[in-house]
């Protein structure tokens, strides 16, 4: 028996948006031509235009997609769960288009400036941090939404340096010292040294979550 329509549908969608990063992240948003895009996925203008209504509408499910490509994926909690996501996040930008692909059309295009995801990082890093705060993770009077504005910023920025000056080849590295920076200034007293920050678990987590969406962190 042939797929149900509906599962047919989701993995249309998938195909389209894995293809499009690929042609994004190899050509740039402008030299990403609709029928390149179609070829590498096999499919059909219809399929595109039905499901994304134009280029542009691909695009940014692109670039929003960039939690469903880690965050559902982890396991851990509070404020583990926050370092967690940064560095798979680290590691995944070098291995992973779609990932890549949105990050780079976020920062280094102007018709999406105004849509980029930061506000949606911002309010899942504010969950994880409240129950961080739950948790008794963090310093008393450490304020949650100024703390997830901050790594959102510093993560932005980690990876700007790090695409410039080594091709991203840096950035686990660059992000582990952007924690031992930060945790003994948030986290509970006496406690920043038993997050895991290290270059070696985001590896770890990075291959079992993969690219294809698949595994988990207990």
């Amino acid at each position: 028996m042939g797929q149900p329509k509906q599962e047919r549908a989701v993995q249309t969608r998938l195909a389209l948006m894995r293809a499009a990063a690929e042609v994004f992240d190899e050509c740039g948003y402008t030299g990403a031509g609709i029928n390149k895009i179609l070829k590498r996925a096999g499919l059909t203008a219809g399929a595109l235009y039905f499901h994304f209504g134009s280029k542009e509408g691909l695009a940014k499910a692109v670039m929003n997609a960039q939690q469903d490509t880690i965050e559902p994926l982890l396991d851990s909690r509070g404020l583990q769960r926050l370092v967690d996501i940064t560095l798979v996040w680290s590691h995944q930008l070098g291995a992973d288009p779609l990932l890549r692909a949105g990050v780079e059309l976020s920062l280094g295009h102007e018709k999406f400036v105004d849509e980029a995801p930061f506000e949606g990082w911002r309010e899942l890093m504010t969950g994880y941090l409240r129950e961080a705060r739950d948790l008794g993770e963090l310093r008393e009077g450490v304020d949650p939404e100024v703390v997830a504005r901050f790594v959102v910023g510093a993560c932005t920025g980690v990876q700007l340096y790090a695409r410039q000056v080594d091709g991203r080849a840096g950035l686990p590295q660059r992000v582990t010292e952007m924690w031992d920076c930060l945790l003994p200034g948030i986290a509970a007293p006496g406690t920043a040294h038993t997050f895991d920050t290290g270059v070696a678990r985001g590896k770890r987590l990075s291959r079992r979550t993969g690219t294809t969406g698949t595994g988990a962190e207990a």
